[in-house]
């Protein structure tokens, strides 16, 4: 095996993949590598007999494929077990299957209830407009838990109060939310509200308190997240994504079109060598 650095990509897929118990049925969003990075990992090592199912072609499958953009339905598409439309999806395989899937939230309450159409007070005229819902409103009722992820932790996502609420975290006396990664570390929220129970390496509890916009618990028996091992960094950039698409979760504006363009090359020419 190799020996690299890791980056903070690395380490959230790695968190994600972790997460993941064998033989259960994994949903994705649309434009979510992170989250696909860390579900193949997953795949290639303790969870060999996971579904996937995804937005993308409203498809179930078992097998994965390396990330790609142009390319990106071959993870989902060219080994389909079945494709169902929405109504199905939302009818039939997601009350009764429940699958586990990790949410991006736009903001966030210490409650876990997020907030992903828009911020500010007026929602005809916003400061700024998010991607919106999509079926989150239609999965997080009837789910048992809900996992979060957020690349850049900062007080503009962790709010003591959501300006919309698109996802559910807690309803009444119930916590659905479970479990989050940020780039600064993992929380639960195990007594109704969330918990801090790891600091990524490197982070002190002083950074995190001042990038949270909200007071948070924090766990007696406060742990370092184990970084990533040399079999999965090895896999992460030889066989789940080569390109690096999962760290264009981390970027905007002028950088991420400049790594979006020098994706697509590479992705193109090894796309033409192996035609």
């Amino acid at each position: 095996m190799s020996k690299r650095d890791y980056t903070i990509e690395d380490l959230l897929s790695v968190c994600i993949a972790r997460q993941v118990e064998d033989g259960e049925l994994l949903a994705q969003g649309l434009a979510t590598p992170l989250v696909a990075a860390g579900y193949l990992l997953a795949w290639h090592t303790h969870a060999p007999n996971v579904y996937f199912a995804s937005a993308i072609g409203q498809s179930v499958c078992r097998e994965g494929a390396p990330l790609g953009l142009e390319t990106i339905e071959a993870l989902w598409l060219d080994k389909a077990l079945m494709n169902v439309g929405f109504a199905g999806a939302a009818t039939e395989i997601l009350p009764r299957f429940k699958p586990k899937e990790f949410f991006r939230p736009g903001q966030i309450d210490k409650y876990g209830n997020f907030n992903n159409v828009f911020i500010g007070k007026n929602y005809l005229r916003p400061r700024l407009r998010l991607p919106g819902s999509g079926g989150i409103p239609d999965v997080t009722p009837i789910l048992d838990e809900v996992y979060y992820y957020v690349p850049r932790h900062s007080r503009v996502t962790f709010v003591k109060q959501i300006d919309f609420l698109s996802g559910i975290g807690r309803q009444g006396d119930k916590t659905i939310a479970h479990y989050l990664v940020s780039d600064l570390g993992q929380f639960d929220f195990k007594f109704g509200v969330m918990r801090l129970t790891h600091l990524h390496p490197g982070i002190n509890l002083q950074r995190v308190k001042a990038k949270t916009g909200f007071e948070f618990e924090i766990a007696s028996d406060l742990k370092e997240t184990l970084p990533p091992t040399a079999e999965q960094l090895d896999l992460l950039y030889e066989t789940i994504d080569p390109l690096g698409i999962r760290k264009l979760e981390f970027l905007g504006g002028a950088a991420r079109r400049k790594e979006l363009k020098i994706m697509l090359q590479q992705e193109r020419s090894v796309s033409y060598e192996t035609a």
